[in-house]
């Protein structure tokens, strides 16, 4: 069962279906087959029944250990849940940005004037090259290859940066055109900030900086550059970066546009 835009951002905040997206050369990716979302913990009865009408066979959850301890995924029998630490090898954990946005002023002295920005290009250039980031996409890209293994779902914490990236790649490979992956990244924006709008309003009226959680909680386009500008400086190409990074040669390439591509 494919949800339309409407009824997945009604289920869960930056839930969608990839599909949709035209190619340069006017193929469509056919709905139904990969969605992406943010955590599914805490869920409501309606959400977990909603996620059942999916028919879904696997989740990818690129989240680090210590954040799936913290909000364990809550899925329907029957699906296949695969632990994928993209940032395992990071020494900095994404939730302890948290704790320094409890202390505004030390907020602003650590975070503000773009330095976040540059902490979040950099984590999305990790994505291109930590081995543990290989190793995770890698692992989700070949069952996402695979018909008897989807419909599947992949999503981090707020299903905007590690899945951002995995999103953009996917739908880069299918020969989308960037800016059309630019606005699809940027979407999260319109589904995750609201979400969080009372604590961004508590954190400015404590005397932090705005645009550091509008920075953090949100994307900008430098991010899914510079991801973009790393696989170009490594690997050439996209399709290089999936053969030599992920372990995805030419051939499942050319499997996977002819699986995930239509009419």
């Amino acid at each position: 069962m494919a949800l339309t835009d409407s009824e997945a951002e009604r289920l869960r905040p930056n839930l969608r279906d990839l599909g949709g997206h035209v190619t340069g050369n006017g193929a469509v990716v056919r709905r139904g087959l990969v969605y992406r979302s943010g955590q599914l913990s805490r869920m409501s009865r309606d959400d977990v029944e909603q996620i059942a009408s999916l028919g879904l066979k696997n989740v990818f959850d690129l989240r680090t250990d210590e954040e799936v301890r913290a909000r364990p995924d809550e899925l329907p029998p029957g699906v296949s849940y695969h632990a994928l630490d993209v940032l395992a090898e990071k020494a900095l954990d994404p939730a302890q940005f948290l704790a320094v946005l409890l202390q505004p002023e030390m907020a602003n002295a650590e975070l503000g004037d773009g330095k976040v920005e540059a902490v979040l290009a950099q984590i999305y250039r990790e994505f291109v090259f930590l081995p543990s980031a290989k190793q995770a996409y890698g692992e989700m890209f070949a069952s996402l290859g695979k018909p008897d293994q989807l419909p599947a779902l992949f999503h981090c914490t707020a299903g905007k940066d590690r899945t951002g990236w995995a999103a953009a790649a996917l739908l880069a490979l299918l020969g989308v055109p960037r800016e059309t992956v630019m606005a699809d990244f940027l979407r999260s924006n319109d589904h995750v900030i609201p979400v969080y709008q009372k604590e961004i309003d508590a954190f400015v009226a404590a005397g932090g900086q705005r645009s550091i959680l509008l920075a953090l909680l949100g994307v900008k386009p430098e991010y899914l550059d510079a991801s973009f500008d790393e696989v170009e400086q490594r690997h050439g190409t996209i399709e290089s970066y999936f053969a030599d990074a992920l372990g995805i040669d030419a051939a499942e390439q050319e499997s996977m546009r002819e699986l995930y591509l239509g009419e």
